[in-house]
């Protein structure tokens, strides 16, 4: 399986914010969308950064409520692993591990074009191991 096959199941949508936008509304905006993590775009719609929901707490944790005010781009990570849409399950799977990355933003001729998740990518490869295991019960019984 590769990630287009993901994104065409899960959708394309993702979620972003400029980099002036707040901790306070990225917060906001990860909670009213149950989701773990926002792209942030620059004045060119590029990725300038990703934000996650474990970035909130932590500055939070380690440096008070009152930077909840501050913006998104005092918090980001400005080093964002990419892949594209040709990557393969195992491929994504491996980045993710060295990286310790959650949320992978995919890209498509230089732009946004989806965002996977860990969820995203178990899901996906419990549904391939099902499938094969069906196929082997398959040929065995036939």
């Amino acid at each position: 399986m590769i990630v287009a096959q993901i994104l065409e199941e899960k959708g394309r949508n993702v979620l972003t914010m400029g980099l002036h936008a707040t901790l306070r509304e990225a917060a906001k905006l990860l909670h009213d969308h149950h989701v773990g993590a926002v792209i942030i775009l620059d004045a060119n719609d590029q990725i300038a950064g990703i934000l996650a929901e474990r970035d909130i707490v932590a500055t939070i944790a380690t440096k008070g409520p009152e930077l909840l005010d501050k913006p998104v781009s005092s918090v980001m990570w400005k080093k964002v692993y990419r892949c594209t849409e040709s990557m393969s399950v195992e491929e994504l799977m491996q980045m993710m591990s060295t990286h310790r990355a959650r949320h992978i933003p995919v890209e498509k001729d230089g732009r946004l074009a989806g965002i996977i998740s860990i969820g995203d990518v178990v899901k996906a490869h419990i549904r391939d191991i099902k499938t094969e295991a069906e196929h082997i019960k398959a040929y065995i019984a036939g």
